[in-house]
């Protein structure tokens, strides 16, 4: 006799760098993202959403013919033949969407929009494949003022989200800065042959939050090897390269105008640099005009950002107060968004440049953040749990049903308990969904057309104070019965008496 074969079952498991949201944390994400969507639409900012994948080609970061270009993004072949790939953030997409429909949009264009977008890089600690962003972006305009603006719309964003001034400053500088440091080093920032350095160099500054100026160092020449035990090839600059460039991302200081003017020392006779000063020096007056000083907005030349697109102004949103995390360590949350202007990616379609700037929130930090702060707790957004009608006899589950309804009509979150269990475990899935409260009808309750309100929260306040048995069945803490047309009324009351 053949020996019966098991059926394979596979693992439950969630794929590498990729996490589970829960409820508490969706409703508290729900909340946040709200309150940012409100502050974008006070400047000005329409909504919009794009498709989760695009054509390789269209995020610019590869060529259509390899045979798999997968590297840093998660890319698949379609029926045709042509490969899509997961967007890896939202501004890609925008310039393949602002190209498509130029003619019929208004000039400058502005939008905001957000959404999940993937990474396909290395996974570590808070780092994961999929995350969240929330971006604003004015795209048709060479405009500095449309940059400045995108630094007091960070700025403004987080002090409504509930960051005080003080634990939070936007830091900005100028890419145009870089390139002529680059210059001055001897390396031609232009040059085709050059592009994987300057990209190399540009992402060595961007950890410099993380790494400090030795980790930068290395970066900037042979490379570094991490706490796990990988190397990250470095940019292997020239010692006196090395320096130049260090000196250049040193140069900040707290005023913005001393900042200028070390800047204009280090960037030398460059025409490049001497574009990119007089772009700060403009965001500089805007920002002063409009009341953003530089305890909340400051130059500081270590920002340049990862991604080889940016070609002028670039900033960045850092969180500057300390809290501990879930290892107990007590550290900076450092940076919660950035962004800068891109004038070439909505070229790429059109074949003309169609200046643009945008700015983009990390979602998933700044909620950890703001949670450390006490801004955004797990029952933010109304998050406690939906009062629970037990089901006392399975031939009456109509009237239990109508009881729920009778609650939602009222604006109460209810539901009938649609489980097979007795009273006992429809108690204790009650307080697993955080009710508030129960409502019970038995046969004498009916008898008496009454219910019986059992507010669980209250119940379980009491329940640390009495420990007697006796007392505890005699005094029925917290448990109450009301005629059946005041079920709606008595509940609420429970409800409103602990939001006070």
């Amino acid at each position: 006799m053949a020996k019966k074969r098991k059926p394979h079952r596979p693992k439950a498991r969630l794929p590498k760098g990729m996490r589970d949201l829960g409820h508490d944390e969706l409703r508290a994400m729900g909340t946040m993202l709200a309150t940012i969507a409100r502050v974008y639409e006070t400047y000005g900012f329409e909504p919009l959403d794009t498709p989760a994948f695009e054509y390789t080609d269209a995020l610019g970061k590869f060529l259509p013919d390899e045979d798999r270009p997968n590297e840093g993004v998660f890319s698949f072949e379609d029926e045709d033949g042509q490969w899509l790939s997961l967007r890896y953030d939202l501004t890609a997409p925008l310039a393949r969407y602002v190209a498509a429909n130029w003619d019929s949009l208004p000039k400058p264009f502005r939008r905001y929009q957000t959404g999940p977008v993937w990474r396909n890089e290395k996974p570590g600690p808070g780092r994961f494949r999929q995350f969240t962003q929330f971006d604003a972006d004015t795209v048709g305009t060479d405009n500095v003022a449309a940059d400045a603006e995108l630094c007091m719309l960070a700025a403004e964003t987080l002090e409504t989200l509930g960051i005080a001034r003080g634990d939070y400053v936007v830091r900005i500088n100028n890419r145009k800065l870089l390139d002529a440091v680059l210059e001055r080093a001897g390396i031609d920032p232009f040059a085709e042959e050059n592009a994987r350095q300057r990209l190399t160099v540009l992402r060595a500054i961007d950890k410099l939050d993380r790494l400090g100026l030795e980790g930068v160092e290395h970066l900037l020449g042979e490379g570094r090897r991490d706490e796990s035990g990988d190397f990250t090839e470095g940019a292997r600059l020239a010692p006196d390269q090395i320096e130049t460039v260090l000196a250049f991302v040193s140069a900040g200081a707290e005023g913005r105008g001393e900042t200028l003017e070390a800047l204009e020392q280090l960037a030398g006779e460059s025409e490049t640099g001497r574009a990119g000063l007089e772009e700060l020096a403009n965001m500089d007056a805007l920002l002063s005009a409009a009341g953003f000083g530089p305890d909340r907005v400051r130059i500081d030349p270590g920002v340049v950002r990862g991604l080889d697109y940016y070609t002028g102004p670039v900033f960045e949103a850092e969180l500057t107060f300390e809290a501990e995390g879930e290892d107990g360590a007590v550290r900076r949350f450092g940076s919660v968004g950035g962004g800068g202007r891109y004038d070439g990616l909505v070229a790429r379609f059109k074949g003309t440049v169609v200046p643009a700037t945008g700015f983009s929130i990390g979602v998933s930090r700044l909620q950890a953040a703001l949670t450390a702060l006490g801004k955004l707790g797990a029952g933010e957004g109304g998050a406690a749990g939906p009062c629970v009608v037990l089901v006392m006899d399975g031939e009456r589950i109509a009237d239990y049903q109508r009881m729920a309804m009778e609650l939602r009509a009222a604006g109460i979150r209810a539901e009938m308990y649609v489980g097979s269990s007795g009273m006992r475990a429809q108690m204790k899935y009650a307080d697993k969904r955080a009710a508030p409260c129960v409502v019970i009808q038995g046969e004498e309750e009916r008898a008496r057309g009454e219910v019986t309100i059992k507010d669980l929260i209250e119940g379980a306040r009491l329940s640390a104070e009495i420990a007697d048995n006796r007392e505890w069945r005699e005094g029925r803490p917290a448990q109450f019965s009301v005629p059946e047309d005041e079920l709606a009324a008595a509940v609420r009351d429970v409800l409103a008496r602990h939001r006070a």
